[in-house]
């Protein structure tokens, strides 16, 4: 049995000479700006979604600790405040168990209420390290990216 998991996504590229099928599908993703993260159900549609954006977003698969992390330190509700305990749905106790259930595909982070279902992050401190224009199986940082949990940590 294989393990599903969900997606953390960052938009990369900025909004300049972004196509409208691009731009509809980073807004399908809640990615409409540079810097922005979100997390995504694993799933045929999300994957496909992400591939069709490839040249503008990386992605990678998001463990509890990384969610925890986000949730905590950028998640936002209405009127951009922090997270407190009380915005939580009423079947989570923690973050901690919030984080577990995004990350293991059980609540989308659409489907929480109250939440923002994306996080603003600053850029990278130190710099990407690699080039931002090319896919990461060619030494850049767009597509399906191992090293993004790292890039992602520097930019909370």
């Amino acid at each position: 049995m294989m393990i599903i998991m969900a997606y953390l996504v960052v938009r990369i590229k900025g909004t300049v000479n972004i196509p409208t099928w691009a731009r509809t599908t980073l807004d399908n993703l809640n990615l409409d700006r540079r810097f922005r993260a979100t997390l995504v159900p694993e799933s045929d549609e999300s994957l496909g979604m992400l591939r069709k954006v490839k040249e503008v977003v990386a992605w990678t698969k998001a463990d509890a600790a990384t969610v925890k992390e986000l949730l905590e330190k950028r998640g936002r509700k209405a009127g951009y405040k922090p997270i407190t305990k009380a915005d939580l749905p009423k079947e989570y106790k923690s973050i901690d168990e919030l984080a577990a259930a995004i990350a293991d595909n059980k609540i989308a982070m659409s489907k929480v209420e109250g939440i923002k279902p994306w996080f603003a992050l600053s850029p990278p401190k130190g710099g990407f390290k690699r080039k931002t224009k090319q896919q990461y199986s060619q030494a850049g940082v767009l597509g399906d990216d191992e090293e993004l949990a790292e890039i992602v940590k520097r930019m909370l």
